[in-house]
């Protein structure tokens, strides 16, 4: 997915030449903490609430020498990973995106990175939710694919999370099951540690097993 797949086109820009009052107005009604400056197609930087909010006068103007202008942007075709970097690194609200020729694209705010996270990670979809930790020697996804296929299965999402100093990696994945204990059984079987399991709707409480023996109680 690309940063121009998930603009918003709701969200309307600051020019130059409007005051410091009406950024801060603008910010609350769409509650960001972060807007694009843009004359005509040029994108001109991004105003920070916390910035504009030490300036006294309000009546500033955002061209004003008083207003730091952050010059933060992604281009059009930048993966959602750079957008999701420069939210995280620089605690922003909102990322700029410009064309190939560096006129203004539009923005996207944190809410419509949320939501395109949820999708490329198919969080709204009904899974089971697998956690293997294993050895950065043994990361082999071709082979968890195998053994996910095996079971009747296939993987809708999947990531890698690595510790510092240390050789072990965990990795999580969403299946598109929810009965997933055939499965956690055979990555065990092919020793991987399986770290946790979320919703498993087959609860091994005993349940079953009483049920077993009661009809067959009644069979005899």
């Amino acid at each position: 997915m690309f940063a121009q797949e998930i603009i918003s086109n709701v969200i309307p820009t600051l020019s130059s030449d409007d005051t410091v009052q009406k950024a801060l107005d603008r910010m609350n009604d769409f509650k960001l903490k972060h807007l694009p400056v843009v004359n005509e197609s040029a994108f001109v930087g991004l105003v920070a609430e916390d910035d504009l909010l030490s300036i006294l006068d309000h009546d500033t103007l955002l061209n004003d020498a008083s207003v730091h202008l952050l010059n933060v942007f992604v281009q059009s075709d930048a993966h959602t990973y750079d957008v999701i970097r420069l939210l995280s690194q620089l605690k922003l609200t909102a990322v700029p995106v410009l064309d190939q020729q560096k006129n203004y694209a539009g923005i996207i705010p944190i809410s419509n990175m949320v939501d395109a996270v949820a999708q490329q990670y198919a969080v709204n979809e009904p899974g089971g939710i697998i956690v293997l930790e294993i050895s950065n020697r043994d990361n082999s996804l071709a082979h968890i694919s195998q053994i996910v296929e095996a079971d009747n299965a296939q993987i809708l999402s999947s990531y890698v999370s690595s510790f510092a100093d240390s050789t072990r990696l965990e990795v999580t994945l969403k299946v598109n099951k929810t009965e997933i204990t055939s499965l956690v059984a055979s990555f065990e079987r092919y020793d991987y540690q399986v770290k946790e399991v979320y919703n498993n709707t087959q609860i091994d409480d005993g349940s079953q097993e009483r049920y077993d023996s009661f009809m067959n109680y009644l069979n005899v």
